[in-house]
């Protein structure tokens, strides 16, 4: 493979070119997102909910996601980190893709008002709800050798296996497995380089609400992050709740907040027609 070494001004050219384009997605970019979710999380309505499953710390767990339903994803007793992995259900090579979803919201910062891309330029989840707002979208969740190296002599279980396991499940392999979103896991690169857990573990009772955007097969593994400063292996439970979302609003956050997400859902509504 060729290396093409580009001249300082063709270099200079770029940057000038990217810092343009950065500023017209900022600008119309909303100043400031909504306000954490409150606690404790309001009931889900009854006669909303498909089902409800309790993951186990430690354990994983798929489903089927269809346009207009949601997931809150709850962190019922605290200390649990959630990864989570998603595909088009129908055509799993259309898959959830966390480097385009910062890069065209110009943030790693995910939230109550985002969206969360798949890598074809289109919306998957819509994050309707979030008391936490500390989720990593950049480094992924932990393996066999990252488990033992933090915790020698314990028979754990992992991030990367369970989600293979997962993906088995659906019938998918291990190939198919893409970036991984990590709920509740305060993980921020530094200006120095290097990913660093930063503040304090989420509280018990935060949760996150997505909204499905397509029809989709949904993936979730409960094991602690690579980072967590906690050097023992205690994940807690974690409650999932299926439900039939509201529909919705004309100027809902979510499809209106950056240009970008306004053409990510023009691109859902062609693939939808």
């Amino acid at each position: 493979m060729m290396h093409v070494r580009r001249s300082p001004v063709e270099i200079a050219a770029n940057r000038a070119r990217y810092e343009e384009h950065q500023k017209k997605g900022l600008e119309f970019a909303p100043k400031a997102l909504p306000d954490p979710s409150p606690l404790p999380a309001p009931a889900i309505a009854a006669a909303a909910v498909i089902h409800q499953e309790t993951v186990p710390g430690g354990w994983y767990w798929s489903t089927k996601l269809l346009r207009g339903e949601a997931i809150r994803i709850d962190q019922a007793e605290g200390n649990s980190t959630v990864a989570l992995v998603a595909w088009n259900a129908a055509d799993t090579s259309e898959r959830i893709n966390l480097v385009d979803t910062a890069k065209v919201q110009w943030t790693a910062a995910l939230g109550k008002g985002r969206v969360i891309f798949s890598d074809m330029g289109r919306v998957m989840f819509s994050i309707i709800e979030d008391s936490s707002g500390a989720h990593d979208c950049l480094m992924g969740g932990s393996t066999a050798i990252s488990n033992a190296a933090k915790y020698p002599g314990e028979q754990t279980r992992n991030t990367r296996d369970n989600l293979i396991l997962a993906a088995v499940k659906l019938g998918l392999d291990r190939r198919d497995i893409p970036g991984i979103l990590s709920l509740f896991a305060p993980v921020r690169l530094a200006e120095a380089g290097g990913f660093g857990w930063h503040g304090k573990r989420s509280k018990s009772g935060d949760y996150v609400e997505l909204r499905a955007e397509m029809d989709m097969l949904v993936g979730f593994s409960n094991c602690p992050h690579p980072l967590d400063p906690d050097l023992t292996y205690q994940p807690k439970p974690v409650v999932i709740t299926r439900y039939k979302a509201p529909v919705p609003a004309a100027d809902d956050l979510c499809r209106t907040a950056t240009a970008e997400a306004v053409r990510g859902f023009e691109n859902n509504a062609l693939m939808q027609a």
